[in-house]
């Protein structure tokens, strides 16, 4: 009797640890919002930086659309490509010297430079070296998109990119599949690029409060890592049912053995 009483207590013991609880599923919970009330704006992001790597997108139009041609690229390399192979071809790669080439030109760095800046420095060069105001010199640069890598407990892994001047992470995921549900929410950790290196952040997608983090809103190259929970290791089941079932196989295994052994 008492080994059933201790068999029983380890079943229901296991089976309150090992499921994944809905509280661990639900993304941007609202513990102690009062309904209907605003969310904090996220204070304005940092504009991004241009590292080594990082692909642009620039056109330069005008009055006379011919005088600028030789600075927008064409696609003689492969003209029959389209979207992310056109950008390839036709976008401008920052090198490992911080450069980029833009035809005459010639070598212009970016390195650590926002977008905007770029766009002001290749305007001011142009005005200054080749057009007068008059020519009214419209330059266009944005980033190739926002590429990211995710990996771990995602529907789809691997790399994707989003053509778009501000991606949450949030989109990022739903992009990628969605979490499995074995996945740990709780702490999504983000591995993001800087001048100087790379740092770890980590996020909590179950709180509301992550829309208020810095690290919300998915940077270019950002990895994005969706660790296991432990009951994925634990291997007892994913729901309530299926940990009911392992345990059970499980002890119906250990009562057999229990039972041969005491008629020996």
């Amino acid at each position: 009797m008492k080994s059933t009483h201790l068999i029983l207590l380890l079943i229901l013991t296991i089976c309150v640890s090992s499921c994944v609880t809905t509280k661990q599923l639900t993304y941007l919970q609202e513990d102690g919002v009062v309904e209907d009330s605003l969310i904090p704006i996220q204070k304005e992001q940092e504009p991004y930086r241009l590292h080594v790597n990082d692909l642009l997108s620039i056109r330069v139009k005008a009055i006379d659309q011919e005088t600028v041609g030789i600075f927008n690229p064409i696609n003689d390399a492969n003209p029959n490509a389209t979207g992310e192979e056109k950008l390839y071809y036709d976008g401008f790669v920052v090198d490992r010297h911080g450069n980029i080439r833009v035809p005459s030109l010639g070598e212009v760095n970016v390195l650590g430079l926002t977008v905007e800046e770029v766009r002001e420095k290749i305007e001011k060069t142009l005005l200054e070296d080749f057009f007068k105001a008059e020519a009214n010199i419209f330059v266009t640069v944005k980033l190739a998109g926002i590429r990211y890598t995710i990996n771990g407990e995602i529907g789809n892994p691997g790399s994707n990119i989003i053509y778009r001047d501000e991606v949450s992470i949030m989109e990022a995921i739903a992009n990628s599949g969605d979490i499995e549900i074995t996945g740990d929410r709780k702490n999504v950790v983000i591995i993001r690029q800087y001048p100087l290196g790379q740092k770890v952040h980590h996020i909590d997608l179950t709180s509301i409060n992550a829309m208020n983090s810095p690290y919300y809103y998915v940077k270019p190259n950002d990895l994005i890592l969706i660790n296991p929970l432990p009951q994925k290791s634990l291997g007892t089941g994913k729901t309530g049912f299926e940990t009911f079932r392992t345990i059970i196989t499980v002890v119906t295994a250990f009562s057999t053995i229990l039972l041969l052994s005491t008629r020996l």
